[in-house]
């Protein structure tokens, strides 16, 4: 009896252990047999052919627009809006009357020392008439000097704080919306209204110190602002700064940009590319054939072969090929090293693929290029 149980069990342990040989060892190797025996499925992508171009390199840079002159004006003493002379949003010429603060108490004080400096001028001119004649002494001369003197420096302080209570546009430009009302009191230093020149405007950006030595003034700045449907204005660098922000590590930059209408306004955020030294013979592809990685830029190359796909297509074997890459302009990426002209290259479908991998070509979307670049 345990004879039996003993025989009946290691049958049924060579039986489950054959079947397990053959689940785990022996099905997987026919799969993977019959895998590599039958041909692998082609996966489509689309190509494009690296291009020899004439390049105008740029750099981009985010900035903002300033005005040439843009101020505060502020009252700088204090007292009562007695006239408003303009309308919000007016253009105004360089000494045209803004605001006047009431100066009735000054314009007393300015007949009361006008009345002083006659009143010295004369005692001046009787004491020099006397002093002529030996009956006036020097000393008193040169006393009724320094009181005349005195009178004439009263009136000229009156009649500056005269003026300081007329406030006039220290240079043309665009008035704002203002900030005072007729009849209210403001205290000095209170900002009245903006006052803009607008034509032209200045573009304040930053460039990473690295760019040193690509641009200086004179170079060509295309400013793109999204504002107001979109303005697109050509101008050029006028400035470029002493140092380098030592904690940023760039540099500010200036352009000078021409505003005839005046739809560029100070504070509106732009798109800035500089324009750099024409270059030739650049090898060019589209952005989307590149593969950006932390070991380095790569494309995908086609080698034709032999084969045809069941539609008649070429048939092409591709190579991962590490390139060096350069600027980037709209979407075409300069090739420094690593790809030739004429080489056709994977710009679409990458992720599928593998170094040896077999594919057919389908272009029927492709990527427009910028009409900037000029093909040689």
């Amino acid at each position: 009896m345990k004879k039996s149980m003993v025989i009946g069990g290691g049958l049924a342990l060579a039986i489950f252990a054959a079947l397990a040989w053959f689940h785990f060892v022996k099905l997987p190797a026919m799969i993977a047999e019959g895998m590599a025996n039958s041909p692998r499925p082609l996966i489509t992508v689309s190509a494009a052919a690296a291009e020899q171009r004439t390049w105008r390199p740029t750099l981009s840079a985010i900035g903002t627009l300033r005005a040439i002159n843009g101020i505060d004006i502020a009252a700088e003493v204090s007292g009562r809006v007695s006239e408003i002379s303009f309308e919000s949003g007016q253009t105004v010429e360089q000494g045209a009357a803004l605001i006047k603060i009431d100066d009735s108490v000054e314009q007393a004080d300015l007949k009361s020392s006008l009345a002083s400096l006659a009143n010295a001028r004369l005692v001046l001119a009787r004491g020099q008439e006397l002093n002529k004649k030996g009956d006036y002494p020097q000393a008193n001369v040169d006393r009724d000097i320094a009181a005349r003197d005195q009178a004439a420096a009263a009136v000229e302080r009156t009649r500056a704080l005269i003026e300081k209570k007329n406030i006039r546009a220290p240079f043309a430009g665009r008035i704002g919306i203002r900030q005072v009302d007729d009849g209210e009191y403001i205290e000095a230093g209170k900002a009245i209204v903006t006052l803009q020149a607008l034509d032209p405007i200045y573009v304040d950006f930053s460039m990473p110190e690295r760019h040193l030595g690509r641009f200086e003034a004179g170079s060509p700045v295309m400013i793109e602002v999204d504002a107001a449907g979109g303005i697109k204005t050509a101008g050029k660098i006028t400035s470029v700064d002493a140092r380098v922000n030592r904690e940023t590590r760039n540099i500010l930059v200036q352009a000078t940009l021409p505003n005839p209408d005046e739809r560029l306004l100070p504070g509106m955020f732009a798109d800035v590319r500089v324009g750099l030294p024409e270059k030739t013979g650049v090898i060019t592809v589209p952005q989307t054939g590149i593969a950006y990685s932390l070991y380095g830029d790569a494309v995908y190359v086609l080698a034709e072969t032999e084969q045809k796909a069941p539609d008649g297509s070429p048939v092409y074997t591709v190579h991962r090929r590490f390139v060096q890459t350069g600027d980037v302009q709209r979407g075409i990426v300069e090739i420094r090293e690593g790809l030739a002209a004429g080489e056709m290259i994977v710009t679409s479908g990458q992720l599928k693929l593998q170094d040896g991998m077999q594919v057919t070509v389908n272009n029927s979307v492709r990527l427009s290029t910028d009409g900037e670049l000029k093909r040689q």
